[in-house]
C-alpha cells in the first residue's frame, strides 16, 4: 500500500510557501512571564496572551501552532482564526523542568487518540529533541509512530527535531551545532513527515552569503519540504535568516519568539502586537513571498 501524496495546501500561501506562527509555548511561556517582570502568570493569564497572538498575527499567517493545554479550544471554538488558516496542534508530551529547557518529549496520547475532536485540524506538530545518546533509536521510532499516528487521524505532519549536545561532547568540545542538524536531518527527513521543521544554520548569525552557503548544506541533507523554526535566533536576525533559508531550499519558517517575545508582560498586549509583531511578520511574508521555494516544487 503506497502513502497518501502530502498536499500542504491547508497550512500554505496561495503559491505553495508557508508563513506560519508558533504558539505552542508552555511552561516556556510561563518563564518569560516571570523574565519579564509579571511574576509566575496563571493559565489564564497565558491563553489570554496566546489568544491575543492568534487574533493579530492569524490573518497574516498561513498556519497557526498551538497546544491543547492553553488556548486550543478558544481558538477553535470561538473561530479566532481566519478560514484560511491553517490549525496546527502540537501533539508533544514535554518533560520539562519549571524554567528550564524541555529535555524530551512523548506522543500526547489525547492529541493522538481517535476521541479528540481534531476539526477544523489540518496538521499535528511533534517536538524531538535529538541527541547522539543511547535514546537515538527511541527517538528515531518516536518519529516514525507520530508519522503513522498522522496519517491514521487523517493530518499533516510537522516534525521538529531541536538538536542538543551531551555531557561527553561539551566535555571534549567537540559539539558543532550545524553538523548535529544536518546529520538530525539526513536521520530523520527520510521518514514520511509531510514537512521537517528545523533550527537555523549558524544561529542566524555571520553573512548573507555565509548564512546561504550554510542553509545550503542543510538543504541537501532534507528530504521533503522544509521551514526554519526561531528558537536560539536574535530576533534581529530572524529575517536575514529566512531570507537564506529560503533563497537555500526553504519553503518558509514557522516562528515564535522572534515574533512576540518581547510582548510578554506587556502593559496592553493587543496594542504592543499590532505595534511591533504584525509588522516583523509582514516582512517576514514578504520575504517568503520572494524567495521561497513552493512546497510543490522538488
Amino acid at each position: 500500500m503506497t502513502d497518501p501524496p502530502i498536499d500542504l495546501d491547508p497550512i500554505a500561501r496561495p503559491a505553495g510557501t508557508l508563513a506560519m506562527v508558533a504558539m505552542d509555548q508552555r511552561e516556556s511561556l510561563r518563564a518569560m512571564f516571570d523574565e519579564a517582570g509579571a511574576g509566575r502568570v496563571d493559565d489564564a493569564r497565558l491563553v489570554d496572551f496566546k489568544v491575543a497572538v492568534a487574533r493579530a498575527l492569524g490573518p497574516l499567517a498561513s498556519g497557526f501552532l498551538i497546544d491543547r493545554h492553553y488556548g486550543f479550544e478558544t481558538v477553535r471554538d470561538d473561530q479566532v482564526l481566519p478560514p484560511d488558516t491553517g490549525l496546527i496542534l502540537a501533539a508533544d508530551a514535554l518533560e520539562q523542568h519549571p524554567g528550564g529547557p524541555v529535555e524530551e518529549t512523548a506522543l500526547d496520547d489525547v492529541v493522538v487518540a481517535p476521541e479528540l475532536d481534531l476539526e477544523p485540524v489540518a496538521a499535528i506538530k511533534l517536538l524531538i529533541i535529538w541527541r547522539r545518546d543511547d535514546r537515538r533509536t527511541r527517538r528515531v521510532d518516536l518519529a516514525r509512530e507520530f508519522v503513522a499516528a498522522a496519517r491514521r487521524l487523517g493530518v499533516l505532519s510537522v516534525l521538529e527535531p531541536v538538536v542538543r549536545a551531551t555531557p561527553a561532547e561539551l566535555e571534549a568540545g567537540t559539539w558543532d551545532l550545524d553538523t548535529a542538524i544536518r546529520e538530525a536531518a539526513e536521520e530523520l527527513s527520510g521518514l514520511g513527515q509531510s514537512l521537517y521543521k528545523v533550527q537555523v544554520p549558524r544561529q542566524g548569525r555571520g553573512t548573507p552569503a555565509e548564512l546561504r552557503a550554510a542553509c545550503g548544506r542543510l538543504d541537501r541533507s532534507i528530504t521533503g519540504p522544509w521551514v526554519v523554526l526561531s528558537q536560539g535566533v536574535d530576533r534581529e536576525n530572524y529575517l536575514g535568516a529566512v531570507t537564506a533559508a529560503c533563497q537555500a531550499g526553504a519553503s518558509g519558517f514557522l516562528a515564535g519568539r522572534a515574533l512576540w517575545s518581547d510582548v510578554v508582560g506587556a502593559p496592553d498586549v493587543p496594542a504592543r502586537l499590532q505595534e511591533v509583531s504584525v509588522p516583523r511578520l509582514e516582512r517576514l511574508v514578504a520575504a517568503v513571498d520572494r524567495y521561497a521555494r513552493p512546497w510543490r516544487e522538488p
